[in-house]
């Protein structure tokens, strides 16, 4: 049997008309032909809302009887044995009375979606679980009803219902939302223009990247690489240098200048791990960008250019900013570099920002991340392996009256220059090979 599909009306705010709108859409399908009921629906004793519930089938609702009180529910047994085409549910953050099958209503929506049936829901921004901290701080009210984002993001259609904050207190001043002995502490508490601008912001921005979402899966499916410039989002390549918190404070001015931009920052490190960058440096510019409100991303890659741009085009990136070059001039001899690079093979519609910082044309090497990988005591130990190693062993062998021969004098001196890279990295061993090398030559080969 197949799954339901599940459609939400998501409200900005209370009395933005999310209830009003399932109902409308209840109407159009019952005219359509569908087999349509309602399972339960609140109208909270609003006229126009109550009007509308004229005309569709009703479920009637169970009874519950709790602590000497009776309460009514959505009967969800009724529902299933009903089994209509579609069924109109409100309220999805609903906590249903003790006693009753599920805790929460999203979870009989579940049920129900699972019977084959297709629901129509309703629920308000500031119910999701994942807000329910910053709807408390904005309005000061804790939301003590919540449903978790997830079970709302798998929704396969999300319809925001929205309303500006001054339509919405004239439509609270003329009581369609509350009655009139309630309507002024409404205006001057929880309704406040303040809150429910905070309220709409948050519910325009959820749908938005739920939007974006949609909009990643469509071009995953279709297999469209090119961009589509529908928002803001800035890709930083980040390398482990110095400039990197420079081009993420860059990025962040880029991007607060249009509404809803979007940062990623991205380091892009070889599978061989010979290019890998201070974990210290990268994990501060982590901080950085999410303290600034975007995201970091560690992709592994062997050719660094391509993979930037791959993973660009794979977030839908509009921007680019790269940092100017710290190599020397005599460097450029070896290819034209990374930045330029990018911004040669980046297409028409994909803009890069090249960025000047303090280390331009400084070199290339990161000193810092060598240290910080091996400590101060262990590139000592290399050297001392690396140089004085080499001469502590000819000592030894030409004091030998019969030495092991060329072939094992050669197995020494590399073993020497092994010790050294693993103490102290590159130089050391270098620095072990080149003197091992003229004292084998020197006193172990013959003329």
């Amino acid at each position: 049997m197949a799954r339901g599909k599940l459609r939400i009306y998501l409200g900005a705010a209370p009395g933005v008309g999310k209830t009003y709108a399932m109902l409308s859409e209840g109407h159009r399908r019952r005219e359509r032909g569908t087999d349509l009921v309602i399972g339960f629906v609140e109208h909270h004793g609003r006229p126009r809302t109550e009007v509308m519930l004229h005309g569709l089938e009703e479920v009637p609702r169970r009874e519950v009887a709790y602590r000497g009180t009776t309460f009514t529910e959505m009967d969800l047994d009724a529902v299933l044995r009903r089994r209509p085409a579609v069924v109109l549910v409100d309220e999805l953050a609903h906590t249903n009375v003790p006693g009753s099958r599920h805790t929460k209503r999203w979870q009989d929506i579940e049920e129900i979606l699972q019977a084959g049936i297709d629901v129509v829901a309703t629920v308000n921004i500031q119910h999701l679980e994942s807000l329910g901290d910053v709807v408390e701080s904005i309005t000061g009210v804790r939301q003590q009803e919540t449903v978790p984002d997830e079970v709302v993001r798998r929704a396969d259609q999300i319809e925001l219902v929205d309303m500006s904050p001054q339509a919405l207190r004239r439509r609270m001043a003329h009581g369609n939302i509350y009655a009139p002995d309630k309507v002024d502490a409404a205006l001057s508490n929880y309704f406040r223009p303040g809150n429910l601008t905070a309220l709409r912001e948050l519910a325009l921005l959820w749908t938005a990247d739920r939007v974006d979402e949609y909009l990643q899966q469509y071009r995953a499916e279709h297999s469209v690489s090119r961009i589509w410039n529908a928002r803001e989002r800035i890709v930083v390549g980040l390398t482990g240098g110095p400039e990197g918190r420079t081009l993420i404070r860059r990025a962040a001015r880029m991007a607060a200048k249009g509404s809803g931009g979007e940062i990623l920052a991205v380091y892009i490190a070889r599978s061989d791990g010979l290019t890998s960058a201070s974990p210290k440096e990268l994990a501060a510019q982590r901080t950085l960008v999410e303290d600034l409100g975007g995201t970091f991303h560690h992709v592994i890659g062997e050719d660094i250019p391509q993979s930037l741009l791959e993973f660009a085009r794979g977030v839908n990136a509009t921007q680019i900013v790269l940092g100017s070059s710290r190599r020397k001039t005599w460097q450029y001899v070896f290819g034209p570099g990374v930045g330029a690079t990018v911004a040669r093979d980046s297409g028409p519609d994909l803009d890069v920002h090249i960025v000047t910082h303090e280390a331009v044309a400084r070199g290339r090497g990161l000193p810092v991340a060598r240290g910080a990988r091996l400590g101060r005591s262990r590139i000592a130990a290399g050297w001392v392996s690396g140089v004085l190693g080499p001469l502590l062993l000819t000592l030894g062998l030409t004091d030998m009256a019969t030495g092991p021969g060329l072939a094992n004098d050669v197995l020494l001196f590399l073993f020497l220059t092994v010790v050294a890279a693993l103490l102290g990295g590159l130089l050391p061993a270098l620095a072990s090979a080149a003197v091992g090398s003229l004292l084998l030559n020197y006193f172990f080969t013959p003329p």
